[in-house]
């Protein structure tokens, strides 16, 4: 891997999770009554639109002033970028606290909305650990396709924000610039190709959920083709991310995602596969979570043109 450090010269403000393992039966509700709130949001009842924001309760324990400046001045600093291995860039630090700021609450009000989040499953009746929303298209676990509505209720996905499409262009288009720096190619663009998203899964899990190693592989036969990207945004607590090339989890190479981070794979690495280990808990900005009452869990947007 090749690190590059670059500073942001703007603030993005002036988003591949599609398959996760399976919970083979959905927790008890006397266990749902003995857990904590954070720890069963994937359990709450499916008729009730899921909330990214938990409840304020009574007044409790702000971060100090200083600890707050010093997450702010962290992100502020710039971002990293690194190119894992042709087509895969990780872009560390790339979203500023206020970005996701506005993201949390952009999703929390789509995701409260028609077509907003819900707990998908799959024929067999078995719930996915998760709260999933699609923008643009909607995916359908149960036939791995993709459609304008959705299939359980009719809904249409909502559209993706103008501001999301901003930050995957410009990551896209750092992610050329450094992976041409790492190789031969002149131009970025032969290794990562650009694409303009008309997809955005929307993940939010709690911090027992994990992801089996796995392919993005329902987008259309052009889009894999060609080696269009799927673009990561990690926010919230951190993940241990899995890639590789074999199904075999225990030879995955790892990489820890944190809040903030962007990640993209294309050209040569569009088919690699991934998963997520683990989730690690408390790891969230604290200005971040006092700023928008972000659940603990972890926020994955994956953009992706069909």
């Amino acid at each position: 891997m090749k690190d590059v450090s670059l500073s942001c010269q703007e603030s993005l403000s002036s988003l591949s999770d599609q398959k996760t393992e399976l919970s083979s039966v959905e927790d008890q509700s006397s266990t749902a009554q003995q857990s904590g709130a954070a720890e069963n949001s994937s359990n709450e009842s499916s008729t009730r639109p899921f909330d990214l924001f938990l409840e304020k309760k009574g007044i409790g324990l702000k971060p100090s002033r200083l600890e707050m400046n010093r997450e702010k001045r962290k992100a502020a600093k710039g971002y990293t970028g690194i190119v894992i291995r042709p087509g895969m860039v990780l872009l560390k630090n790339y979203l500023s606290i206020d970005d996701q700021v506005m993201i949390v609450n952009k999703c929390r009000q789509l995701g409260l909305g028609e077509g907003g989040f819900y707990q998908p499953g799959y024929r067999d009746e078995a719930k996915m650990h998760l709260k999933m929303m699609c923008l643009g298209k909607n995916w359908d676990p149960e036939t791995s396709r993709y459609g304008e509505v959705r299939p359980i209720d009719g809904s249409n996905p909502p559209k993706i924000p103008a501001e999301f499409y901003q930050f995957v262009e410009k990551a896209i288009k750092e992610s050329q610039s450094l992976a041409a720096s790492n190789s031969n190619e002149k131009r970025g663009e032969v290794i990562i190709p650009f694409m303009s998203p008309d997809i955005c899964i929307v993940n939010f899990y709690t911090s027992t959920g994990r992801l089996g190693l796995h392919r993005d592989k329902d987008e259309s036969e052009r889009s894999i083709q060609k080696g269009l990207p799927v673009v990561s945004f990690s926010i919230g607590d951190s993940a241990e991310f899995l890639y590789g090339d074999q199904w075999d989890e225990d030879a995955a190479e790892t990489l820890v995602l944190e809040s903030g981070d962007v990640l993209l794979f294309g050209g040569k690495s569009r088919n690699v596969l991934h998963g997520v280990r683990s989730i690690t808990k408390n790891t969230a900005p604290n200005v971040l979570v006092q700023e928008t009452s972000l659940r603990p869990g972890r926020l994955n947007l994956t953009f992706r043109q069909y």
